[in-house]
C-alpha cells in the first residue's frame, strides 16, 4: 500500500506544485524555497529537536511547547517545520532565529532520504494528526523516536484511516508515543490499532494559551480607537461563503444598534482583497487594519488584514463569532483565545474538530451555538441588549479554560520518556 501511495504521490507531484504556484498569487511565500519541499535543504542541524506543525492553527498551540523544549532541551537545536505560510510566518514572528524554521518535504521516499542526509533529529515530534507514511517508515528506519502531541481524531478522520487499514496500522506501529486532547480521541486511535499503552491522554495544549505582554494596553488604545461608547462583535477566521453569512446578520444587527461595528477577520490573507471587496459590494462603510486609517461613527465593518493580531481583535469585542464552524468540511476553530480573554463565544453547528472542547463551553452556558445567520443576528443582539448576561458568559468561558490548564507539562512529560 505504501509503495502503491508513493507512486501515486509522484504522478500527482507537478499538478501539486502548479497548485502551488496558483495560491502564490495571492501568498507569495508558496513560492518561496521550493527545493525544501523536495527535500533539498542547504542547513545542516545534528541533534536537533524536529517539531511538525502544518499550519498556523497548529503553530499557535504549539509555541508554548516549543519555549518549554527550547528552556529544557537548551543545548539542543529546534526545528519548526510547516506546509503553509500562515504557520510559517507565525513561527518567525514568535522565534524570529531562535528556532530554525522550513518546509516540511512531501511525503516522497527520495524527499525523506535528501532530507536526512542533513538533517539529524533526535526525536520527532507531530501536532495533532499529521500521520504520513513514508516519513514515519523513514523515522522508524532510523530510530527516530515519534511523539505524536495534542492529537485529535474526529470520526470522520477516523472512518478515512480505517479505509486504509493496513497504511494505518504501520503508521501507528511507528509511533512511539501519543498524547490526545481527550479520552474520545484516545479510543479512535487505540480502534485504530494503536497500542494502549503508547496513548495518554494529556488534555488540549490550547488551554495554555499565553497572553502576550502589554495586550492589555494595546487593546486600550484600539478599543479608544474604535470607539470606547460603541458594541462591537467580532467574526474570527472566516471561510467563503462565511463572510456573506457574517455581513448579512451585521445588517440585522445594524437595524437595532446602527452604531454597531463588525470587525471581520478572514482566515487566510490571501482572501483579504476579496472580502473587502465584498464588504464593499454589500454596501458597508469599511476601514481596512493594516492601513492604519482611524475609525469613525459612520464605519461599520473592521477588516482585521494583518497577521498575529487575533488576540488583540479579540480583546477589544464585546463578542465573538469564530468562524469555520459554518462551513461543514472546515469543522470550526480554536474557541479558546476569546474565552481565555472572557469574551462570550459564539459558533455555528459544525465543530467536529473541537467537539470536546465546545461540549464542555456549551455545558459551562459559555457558549451560544446558532445555524444562521438569522440565529447569529439575535445572538449577538442579546449580549449587547444585556450587560450582564454578556459578562457572565464571558465568565463562564473563562473558567472552562482555567479549569482545564495544564495539559503542556503533561505532554512534556510524555516526550521525555519517548527520547
Amino acid at each position: 500500500m505504501r509503495y502503491l501511495y508513493s507512486f501515486l504521490f509522484y504522478l500527482a507531484l507537478p499538478f501539486i506544485f502548479l497548485r502551488l504556484l496558483w495560491r502564490s498569487r495571492r501568498a507569495p511565500l508558496y513560492r518561496a524555497r521550493w527545493a525544501e519541499r523536495l527535500g533539498f535543504y542547504s542547513m545542516r542541524l545534528d541533534q536537533c529537536i524536529w517539531i511538525h506543525a502544518v499550519s498556523l492553527g497548529e503553530t499557535i498551540a504549539a509555541i508554548p511547547l516549543i519555549k518549554a523544549l527550547k528552556e529544557k532541551y537548551s543545548q539542543s537545536a529546534i526545528l519548526v517545520t510547516n506546509m503553509t505560510p500562515t504557520g510559517h510566518a507565525r513561527v518567525k514572528a514568535v522565534f524570529d532565529k531562535n528556532v530554525y524554521n522550513a518546509w516540511i518535504p512531501y511525503d516522497l521516499p527520495g524527499a525523506w532520504t535528501r532530507f536526512f542526509n542533513k538533517i539529524h533529529p533526535q526525536a520527532l515530534i507531530v501536532m495533532e494528526t499529521e500521520l504520513w507514511p513514508n516519513l514515519f517508515a523513514a523515522c522508524q528506519k532510523r530510530d527516530i523516536p515519534i511523539v505524536v502531541t495534542n492529537a485529535r481524531l474526529s470520526e470522520k478522520s477516523a472512518k478515512g484511516y480505517r479505509e486504509l487499514a493496513s497504511l494505518t496500522r504501520n503508521m501507528l506501529d511507528a509511533i512511539t508515543a501519543l498524547s490526545a486532547q481527550a479520552q474520545i480521541d484516545a479510543d479512535r486511535f487505540i480502534a485504530l490499532g494503536l497500542s494502549e499503552k503508547k496513548v495518554h491522554v494529556t488534555g488540549s495544549l490550547k488551554y495554555d494559551l499565553e497572553l502576550p505582554e502589554g495586550l492589555s494596553e494595546k487593546s486600550a488604545n484600539l478599543r479608544k480607537e474604535l470607539g470606547n461608547d460603541r458594541l462591537i462583535w467580532m467574526a474570527a477566521s472566516t471561510h467563503p461563503s462565511e463572510d456573506e453569512i457574517m455581513l448579512e446578520a451585521h445588517r440585522r444587527i445594524c437595524q437595532t444598534f446602527p452604531q454597531a461595528l463588525l470587525i471581520l477577520v478572514p482566515r487566510h490573507p490571501e482572501r483579504f482583497d476579496s472580502v473587502a471587496a465584498l464588504v464593499a459590494e454589500k454596501g458597508f462603510t469599511l476601514v481596512r487594519r493594516s492601513q492604519q486609517i482611524s475609525c469613525n461613527e459612520d464605519t461599520s465593518v473592521y477588516l482585521g488584514d494583518t497577521m498575529g493580531e487575533m488576540l488583540l481583535m479579540y480583546s477589544v469585542c464585546d463578542v465573538a463569532c469564530v468562524a469555520g464552524s459554518f462551513v461543514s468540511s472546515v469543522g470550526g476553530h480554536n474557541v479558546i483565545e476569546p474565552a481565555a480573554l472572557s469574551k462570550p463565544v459564539i459558533i455555528g453547528p459544525y465543530v467536529f474538530n473541537f467537539a470536546e472542547i465546545t461540549d464542555a463551553m456549551l455545558t459551562a452556558e459559555g457558549m451560544v451555538k446558532v445555524a444562521n445567520a438569522n440565529e447569529l443576528a439575535q445572538a449577538v443582539l442579546k449580549f449587547f441588549e444585556d450587560p450582564e448576561y454578556r459578562e457572565q458568559t464571558g465568565r463562564n468561558a473563562c473558567q472552562v479554560v482555567e479549569k482545564n490548564r495544564g495539559a503542556l507539562q503533561r505532554q512534556i512529560r510524555v516526550i521525555d520518556r519517548s527520547f
